[in-house]
């Protein structure tokens, strides 16, 4: 991974205090070798945080950066959130805490799968505490910190409806008596919200009693229900903490209103061809979809190899998605191969779309939510999936 800071643009630019110089991080194949080019942007996401933490206020605004923060990069989004003030993140496993641990020596950090068999001392090896969801996992926990002395903490996951993870309800009165006693080592109680993005589902109300009959049992330890939707739920469901995900890269929390989050993330694939097809001819694989005119297609160098969707493509009998292609909307034609898709850019001027240009799949205002739509799936498997053959740059 290669980090440099802007150059000033113009000699008449004044140098910016190398604190606040912007900073490019670049990672993946060159930029002139690879098909695609995928921008993070980084200022974004603590655009985003801040946005989140002003609406939880006072609740404390930890964030998700599991699974590589969500495709963004787990160490450059997690470094840019703890410069604007984030001090609590939650990961999935440990390899992804030791991954943290390296870029933040000083964060707390969950571990929200737990502790598989015989880890426990991977947690104090790196200071991360687990989220415990079961009595077994307790009592691992429990004998290795008595038998190292170990002081670390741990956060308790009560399954308040989502029937997943978590320690059942009533289980909550007997483990609320060791929070009376000393060096109990209980730093959080929590739980998931199942239907957060359904503002009206009933089940929200339900979990949000069930936290807060906990959180009575367990008087003095901080409490934590809400994730991204939830955050927008009512103040009701933000307890001390909150940890959004999705929404800190762009992925809207509020489905039915307009989305308060900035775009994050901007994936450009680079014209491989552009090339005439017959009135009648087919593109693709199973020549799902046929040319009603005289058309030209553009072969772009991305494909369901790289995380862009394979559903994508418009078919004879289905609508697809779309592209930016030099200022305009054009329709993703076909079937999505590994490597490459097809674009149908027969409204553009003769010229005004060439070998080597670059056409924009995620940006220029389309969201990630909408090629989620368009591929029948989340705005969270669109951006898990983004991949690694990219050049990848994130800014600040």
């Amino acid at each position: 991974m290669l980090f440099r800071r802007t150059a000033p643009s113009t000699a008449e630019d004044a140098p910016l205090p190398a604190e606040l110089a912007p900073i490019v991080v670049t990672a993946g194949p060159a930029e002139a070798e690879a098909g695609a080019i995928l921008t993070i942007d980084c200022s974004a996401i603590v655009r985003n945080w801040r946005e989140l933490s002003n609406h939880a206020a006072p609740a404390e605004c930890a964030v998700v950066v599991k699974a590589d923060a969500y495709g963004c990069g787990l160490e450059p989004v997690a470094t840019a959130l703890a410069a604007a003030g984030c001090k609590t993140f939650f990961v999935a496993d440990l390899p992804e805490a030791r991954l943290l641990r390296a870029a933040l020596p000083g964060a707390t950090i969950y571990v929200t799968n737990g502790i598989f068999p015989g880890t426990a001392a991977a947690f104090a090896d790196i200071n991360a505490q687990p989220v415990i969801g079961n009595v077994g996992e307790l009592a691992e926990w429990d004998a290795f910190r008595s038998i190292h002395r170990w002081s670390g903490g741990a956060a308790l996951h009560f399954d308040t409806g989502m029937n997943r993870l978590g320690l059942a309800f009533e289980e909550a009165p007997a483990l609320a008596a060791r929070a009376k006693m000393p060096e109990h080592g209980i730093t959080l109680v929590m739980s998931h919200l199942a239907c957060s993005d359904e503002p009206g589902h009933p089940l929200n109300d339900l979990q949000i009693y069930a936290l807060r009959e906990i959180r009575g049992m367990f008087r003095g330890i901080p409490a934590s229900l809400a994730n991204s939707s939830g955050i927008y739920l009512s103040a009701s469901a933000h307890f001390d903490v909150v940890r959004p995900g999705i929404a800190l890269y762009g992925g809207n929390p509020t489905p039915d209103a307009e989305n308060r989050m900035q775009p994050v993330v901007e994936l450009k694939a680079r014209v491989l061809q552009i090339r005439a097809v017959e009135s009648g001819a087919s593109v693709g694989y199973n020549a799902t979809w046929t040319a009603r005119r005289q058309s030209r297609i553009a072969v772009v160098a991305t494909g369901y190899g790289d995380g862009y969707p394979r559903p994508i493509g418009a078919s004879d009998s289905l609508s697809g998605g779309e592209v930016v292609a030099a200022g305009r909307r054009c329709a993703v034609v076909g079937r999505v191969s590994m490597d490459l898709a097809a674009i149908d850019v027969t409204d553009l001027a003769e010229n005004a779309l060439r070998r080597g240009d670059y056409v924009t799949l995620i940006g220029d205002g389309i969201g990630i939510d909408e090629v989620a739509k368009w591929s029948r799936t989340i705005s969270y498997d669109v951006l898990t999936r983004l991949g690694h053959r990219y050049h990848r740059v994130w800014k600040s």
